[in-house]
């Protein structure tokens, strides 16, 4: 695997409204940015990478942190000083290694500071229940309680 190691270095999270504020319609941005790319040696480059979820004028959660790619290195870092981009074949890997790496703890932060889940809710078919106590029968009590 290209990636050998990967790193969160700072985690920012602000809400900007009140707790218990209804919000009509919410707005949920995912952004992934490579913010620089050094060689550290011939098939070593350390990058860093910035991963934010915006919950559009309601609250923040940003990702910092260094991801360490073998590879040639050398390549990797020019390409990047010309272009300010990546090919698709490095992209790629690091974009699923944010993603796996800064989703659970973003879940986990977003709950702590009472934000949604930054997760799309899951598809239901038309027609189908939504209420809990429909579908699960009158007596069943839900709970968040984690063990």
């Amino acid at each position: 695997m290209p990636i050998k190691s990967f790193e969160i270095c700072s985690l920012d999270a602000k809400r900007f409204t009140k707790l218990g504020e209804r919000i009509p319609q919410l707005r949920v941005d995912q952004n992934t940015a490579i913010t620089s790319i050094a060689a550290a040696s011939d098939k070593e480059a350390h990058l860093e990478f910035r991963f934010v979820i915006n919950y559009v004028g309601v609250g923040v959660i940003k990702f910092e942190g260094r991801i360490v790619w073998d590879g040639d290195a050398n390549l990797l870092a020019s390409q990047w000083s010309e272009k300010r981009a990546l090919p698709n074949e490095v992209f790629g890997p690091i974009l699923a290694a944010t993603y796996a790496n800064c989703m659970p703890a973003a879940v986990t932060t977003a709950r702590d500071i009472g934000l949604p889940p930054p997760l799309p809710p899951p598809k239901m078919p038309p027609g189908a229940k939504t209420d809990m106590k429909a579908s699960r029968g009158k007596d069943h009590k839900s709970s968040m309680e984690v063990g």
